[in-house]
Formats: structure tokens, C-alpha cells, sequence
């Protein structure tokens, strides 16, 4: 098996426009599909992350504050998982809750072991 990174973006939009209730729901399929993976022996670990945030840049010198890049582009969180291959795991990703947004996306990419 490999370890795989999946970046969620996307779907902020989406969110904004729906009740208390309706984001509960939304979670719970986020919650389900998770089990899901983890139910298979893939999962390693999920987590959102925060829209705030600092970019380091020009060796150290140069601290800014973001977001730092389109609202559609920023990653909102991301999973890591175990697949025997990056088409398993993109397989694995079409399940995945943020796929139900217009501008939901998700970016799988093999982690290197070093």
C-alpha cells in the first residue's frame, strides 16, 4: 500500500448557504464516507483546516497574511489515506461529500517516502 494526500477545495460557497440543519447533514455524509474508508483499512487521518494563515517566503524574510490564492482554490482540508494505486485512490474519492458542490474539487497525490 501507498500513502496518498487528498486537498479538499471548494464548496465554502455552498456552505454559506445552507441552514444549521442542512450543515449537520452535509457532516454527517462527510462522517459517513470517512467510516467508509476507515470501515476498509484506508484511512490515516482527516482534518479541515482554518481559512487563516501566514506564507513564508524570501528565505524566511517576508511573513504575509492569507488566504493566498481564489476562495475556489484554497485548501480547505485534507486526508490521508492507503490505496494500492492513484487510481484506487481516486476511486476512493468519489464518494467524497465536497464532490456535491459546483466548484468542489479534490487534488490526490502519492506521498514519497524519504
Amino acid at each position: 500500500m501507498q500513502k496518498y494526500l487528498c486537498l479538499f477545495r471548494g464548496g465554502d460557497e455552498r456552505m454559506a448557504t445552507m441552514s444549521p440543519e442542512e450543515v449537520q447533514a452535509h457532516m454527517d455524509e462527510w462522517r459517513v464516507w470517512m467510516e467508509g474508508l476507515a470501515e476498509k483499512g484506508l484511512l490515516i487521518d482527516s482534518l479541515p483546516l482554518k481559512a487563516e494563515g501566514k506564507q513564508v517566503s524570501g528565505g524566511g524574510k517576508v511573513v504575509t497574511d492569507g488566504p493566498f490564492a481564489e476562495g475556489a482554490e484554497i485548501v480547505g482540508g485534507y486526508l490521508m489515506m492507503n490505496a494500492t494505486s492513484l487510481d484506487e485512490a481516486v476511486a476512493q474519492t468519489k464518494g467524497c461529500p465536497i464532490l456535491d458542490a459546483d466548484d468542489g474539487h479534490i487534488e490526490v497525490r502519492e506521498i514519497v517516502d524519504m
